[in-house]
């Protein structure tokens, strides 16, 4: 994402669970002055709605400090724990060895401590009330549900839109990192990318997901969900242990399936 335009005015986050716990969704957005708007989502097998609320708001802190910021900027949330727990419980938390008042450990801690280290002292969370007709909080929500439904949401990047803009299409998400099409303008970082992983296929490297993130423009919660191996462009990414990641070339992928056709091993 750029960080050379106007300011973050407003931003709106929320979570959806099936079965609470169940298949899990979260939903954000960000606004700017200048009228853009860029969306996120994302999706997990098996968690809780409170999970959910808590990652929306991570992937929003996260994005937020690479960029420049309305002094009036808050965070709009339907989440009272999650308010709650980073302002009034967090600091008892950390006090007592990350346990409540109780002595129990505290749920979701794994995302508690992401949220206490990526929190912007200039950026509040705001309370609105869930499906009360606030226009972004329809909107991430529902993104959150859609995922949570595994009928991933065409998300908005950073184009001029009502803020009430439906869902248009349904897709996976190596149908959504395929559709993002370049504009001329960008065609040149492109090329580069591609030759990149070209280099990297060829001489059999092994990426990190940082640094698969960076290559194929995708965020890095997104990859966790990669347990499998899935195609990108002329490639099928495979999982190689250690959350690291291959580049092969699509033919490879058919050579290896007619030799194993043929009763050959390579």
């Amino acid at each position: 994402m750029n960080d050379d335009r106007s300011r973050v005015i407003s931003a709106a986050s929320d979570g959806a669970c099936s079965g609470n716990p169940g298949p899990g969704g979260w939903g954000a957005l960000i606004r700017f002055e200048d009228g853009t708007v860029k969306e996120f989502g994302g999706h997990e097998a098996q968690t809780t709605n409170n999970r959910m609320e808590l990652q929306a708001v991570l992937e929003i802190l996260n994005c937020l400090k690479n960029l420049p910021l309305h002094p009036n900027l808050t965070i709009r949330t339907d989440s009272k724990y999650l308010i709650n727990g980073m302002n009034n419980w967090m600091q008892g938390w950390k006090r007592n060895g990350w346990r409540t008042s109780s002595g129990k450990p505290v749920l979701n801690q794994d995302l508690w401590q992401l949220l206490d280290r990526a929190r912007l002292s200039n950026v509040a969370l705001e309370f609105v009330k869930g499906h009360s007709g606030d226009p972004d909080n329809e909107r991430v929500d529902q993104i959150a549900v859609s995922y949570s439904k595994g009928t991933y949401s065409e998300l908005n990047s950073e184009q001029k839109l009502s803020p009430n803009k439906t869902i248009a299409g349904k897709r996976n998400l190596s149908a959504t990192i395929a559709s993002n099409k370049p504009g001329p303008e960008t065609l040149q970082k492109l090329l580069t990318r591609l030759d990149m992983a070209s280099h990297i296929a060829k001489n059999g490297y092994g990426l990190d997901l940082e640094e698969l993130a960076e290559l194929i423009e995708t965020p890095i919660s997104e990859l966790k969900k990669q347990k499998k191996s899935w195609e990108w462009r002329d490639w099928l990414v495979e999982p190689i242990g250690n959350s690291r990641w291959r580049l092969k070339f699509l033919q490879q992928k058919t050579s290896h399936s007619e030799e194993v056709q043929n009763g050959r091993s390579i």
